[in-house]
């Protein structure tokens, strides 16, 4: 049996939209997976990502198409309906976008660690298959990144993408750069494939999830008043969180001497400041971190003299319950 016919669906092109955020290696998953399906599975393929002008820390979109080897792809538009959706990071589920379009019959595979299931994920299909796996903790203990074991993770959903023709391709990508990297993503990736949960009874949605549509045509009775901006872009309405790739500063008040070391490298101003003890000895006192303007850089974790600021990895609900807001204010 050629490869070509054992894809899922006869007559449709089979396809997959990998969310994430710059980082975290979704790019070159789909690269590695576009690849060995053209070069040693004997399909059709067409790869390409979606990101800004700086990938790094900001969104980014990965589309694979896969086809039979007798049907070329004749169109590079993004995947809008997609057989599986493979999410990166787990702050992305806050985005209907994340799920948009996803077939009834499709695959949804996100990156958490074990715990409560996301109160987003009912927004799927009842009938889509919802898949769990600690790609962040696999990937840190393994000394890979997320990609490795993600893929490991599809591969495990598809039999047609055959686990080791994908992992080959997967060594021959950084074999030539970065041999040193070989053996971890290769551990990675079969953990992927095998250490993950599958999770019933969450999706809510009935038939296949609408695709998201673009921003609407604005027409002389629906454009908005000239000068006015709907959506303002300022510090305090900003949100980074989506930037950290698993990992933030936590301060330990005691160790900490209020130096305001930290203050001078975070590019962000996400540290909060506030009046010391009257009387005590500093003016004043580093209170905390505020999370919501926090990317993750560790600068701040480099710079702190006495370990006060200290590298921890980001368990559901740690940011939320650390947090000293900034602007106590905009809070509701």
């Amino acid at each position: 049996m050629s490869p070509s016919a054992r894809l899922p669906h006869a007559g449709r092109y089979f396809e997959v939209r990998l969310e994430s955020i710059g980082g975290l290696g979704a790019h070159a998953a789909g690269q590695v997976l576009a690849t060995a399906a053209v070069l040693n599975l004997g399909l059709n393929g067409a790869h390409f990502s979606s990101y800004g002008s700086e990938k790094k820390g900001s969104l980014v979109r990965s589309f694979v198409r896969l086809g039979p080897g007798d049907k070329p792809i004749r169109t590079s538009a993004p995947v809008d309906a997609p057989d599986a959706v493979v999410v990166f990071h787990a702050v992305l589920l806050r985005s209907a976008a994340t799920f948009a379009g996803l077939r009834k019959d499709g695959v949804f595979i996100y990156n958490a660690p074990a715990g409560d299931h996301p109160e987003e994920l009912a927004a799927l299909p009842a009938t889509a298959r919802i898949v769990r796996v600690d790609a962040l903790g696999i990937a840190m203990q393994e000394k890979s990144r997320p990609n490795a074991v993600l893929l490991g993770t599809l591969c495990s959903q598809y039999p047609f993408l055959d686990a080791d023709v994908i992992l080959a391709a997967l060594c021959a990508e950084f074999a030539g750069k970065h041999p040193e990297a070989v053996a971890s993503n290769e551990r990675a990736f079969r953990r992927g494939a095998a250490e993950f949960e599958s999770v019933a009874g969450l999706g809510r949605a009935e038939g296949d999830l609408p695709v998201a549509t673009a921003e609407p045509a604005w027409g002389y009775e629906t454009q908005p008043v000239g000068g006015i901006l709907p959506e303002p872009g300022n510090m305090a309405w900003n949100d980074l969180s989506a930037s950290r790739t698993g990992t933030l500063p936590v301060l330990s008040g005691e160790k900490c001497i209020h130096c305001g070391v930290c203050d001078l490298v975070c590019p962000d101003m996400c540290l909060v400041w506030g009046d010391g003890e009257e009387g005590g000895k500093f003016e004043r006192e580093l209170m905390g971190v505020d999370y919501r303007y926090c990317k993750g850089c560790l600068r701040c974790v480099e710079s702190c003299p006495t370990g006060a600021l200290a590298k921890e990895v980001e368990t559901p609900g740690l940011a939320d319950r650390l947090r000293v807001p900034l602007f106590p204010e905009l809070i509701a």
